[in-house]
């Protein structure tokens, strides 16, 4: 594959969980090293060996169904291309089971879960229709294969992420990136907005928490002492949709990596294997665990989140909150950075006098034509300084918020500039640094590996050493 190419897949990890079987089709004529219009051949040898793993004739053309499956604009890359990128991935997959890096059967059996309920929900419910259309004898022999793909798939991202762990770069390499630049190279950044909102969130009553506790408290004790299943519990009630179709499962908790808020980590972390904890708030609502499993560092956990109700008495009042500090900015009397100090609920802008902060850069821009959707959506037709009419919005946090916005600044597009646009030249410079990273380990561990490739595929013109050449 070209650095380029690399690069994108750096950029962008595909989910495991969005990876969908294609079958095999049979066809008379095959076009020779292109995608377009390339037809299916049938599974019928062994294209190449990397490590433990074999790669088949026909795992090219169902990666490429795949891709193509998704949406992928594969105009231009030829087939040579994406073997190269499929013998990566077999690398990966192959290496990380040599450097021991485990794979959580509970994650993986999920995610098939995941798939073939939403591939029912498309069809139906008709498994006997999948089966047929995967060309399977059993639910099980679908779910094997399917399990097989996403453990590899698994396998091939943890070991990349190991390989670019750790990899950083420092202000001189950063200057020395962009120096080395030719000028009529540089990139071009677009056009930039700075925005600023001020939040206003309905008061919960203590009532309304309380009835939240009691109504945890009654799950917790019809399955410790009547036998109810916690995952039951969390698919009918929990209010995370993230996790309920999954019984409450959520993705497995690291003591060395931290993600979950503390309140949460602190929880799961004192719980006993099997037990199930009393009800605790984070800013999220209020929630239970059961600790399911525990694994070294590792630990299985399911919960269940409600969110206390809002009465309309406390909607109302929020309501005429913000409209009356929107008056107050409108008329003059207080600029939209002092209100958002004096009158926001929210601590991540309200002492930044409401701006916004790109998660993406870490700084006060967001350029035009990578702003989220819905943030476009609510400033498109909204001049400099202007101050939106009120929002009612939400988010994963509250079911209900009020909100007015404005846009602070404008960047027009414009070249690179190295002061004004250090820490997107910075990210630039990292991801060039982890494609070298990448491509040294590459090297070192083709060096090191049993790899064979066969047949019409031993002509292509690879940019890694794949066939060996001295």
């Amino acid at each position: 594959m070209t650095k380029a190419i690399g690069l994108c897949c750096l950029m962008c990890f595909s989910a495991v969980g969005a990876q969908e079987i294609i079958p095999d089709e049979e066809v008379k004529e095959k076009v020779k090293d292109t995608i377009v219009n390339s037809a299916r051949i049938k599974a019928d040898g062994v294209a190449a060996v990397v490590g433990d793993f074999i790669v088949l004739e026909s795992d090219l053309d169902r990666e490429i169904a795949q891709l193509e499956a998704q949406g992928a604009d594969l105009s231009g890359v030829t087939r040579c291309e994406l073997f190269g990128s499929l013998l990566e991935k077999k690398l990966y997959a192959h290496q990380a089971i040599q450097d021991s890096i485990i794979v959580n059967e509970l994650y993986i059996k999920s995610l098939v879960d995941q798939q073939i309920q939403g591939i029912l929900a498309q069809t139906r419910g008709d498994m006997e229709g999948l089966l047929n259309f995967y060309k399977k004898d059993s639910e099980q022999a679908l779910r094997d294969e399917m399990y097989e793909i996403n453990k590899n798939g698994y396998l091939a991202q943890e070991m990349q992420k190991k390989v670019i762990d750790g990899v950083e770069v420092t202000p001189e390499e950063v200057r020395t990136f962009f120096n080395e630049i030719p000028k009529d190279e540089r990139p071009t950044f677009g056009t930039e907005l700075k925005v600023a909102q001020i939040v206003v969130i309905p008061e919960v009553t203590e009532e309304a928490k309380q009835a939240v506790i009691d109504r945890l408290k009654g799950f917790k004790k019809d399955i410790e002492e009547n036998g109810s299943k916690f995952a039951t519990k969390a698919l009918f009630y929990s209010e995370d949709s993230g996790s309920k179709n999954n019984g409450g499962l959520l993705p497995t908790m690291n003591r060395k990596q931290p993600r979950m808020v503390k309140e949460f980590r602190e929880v799961a972390f004192s719980l006993q294997e099997g037990e199930i904890s009393d009800p605790f708030e984070t800013d999220f609502g209020f929630h239970i665990i059961y600790l399911e499993k525990i694994r070294g560092q590792e630990y299985d956990v399911r919960h269940i989140l409600l969110r206390p109700e809002l009465s309309e008495e406390a909607i109302q009042k929020a309501k005429d909150k913000i409209d009356k500090v929107r008056d107050l900015i409108v008329s003059g009397k207080v600029s939209f950075a002092d209100a958002a100090r004096e009158f926001s609920d929210e601590e991540e802008t309200k002492y930044e006098g409401g701006r916004l902060t790109n998660p993406t850069t870490q700084d006060f821009n967001f350029e035009l034509t990578k702003m989220d959707t819905e943030m476009y959506t609510q400033i498109q037709g909204l001049k400099d300084g202007e101050v939106s009419e009120v929002i009612q919005d939400e988010d994963r946090i509250n079911n209900i918020k009020f909100k007015i916005m404005t846009v602070t600044d404008r960047i027009d597009d414009h070249e690179a500039d190295f002061a004004r646009d250090y820490l997107k030249i910075k990210e630039l410079a990292l991801q060039d640094k982890q494609v070298r990273a990448i491509e040294k380990w590459q090297k070192e561990v083709i060096s090191e590996t049993y790899i064979k490739i066969n047949g019409k595929y031993r002509d292509c013109d690879y940019q890694s050493n794949w066939l060996k050449v001295e």
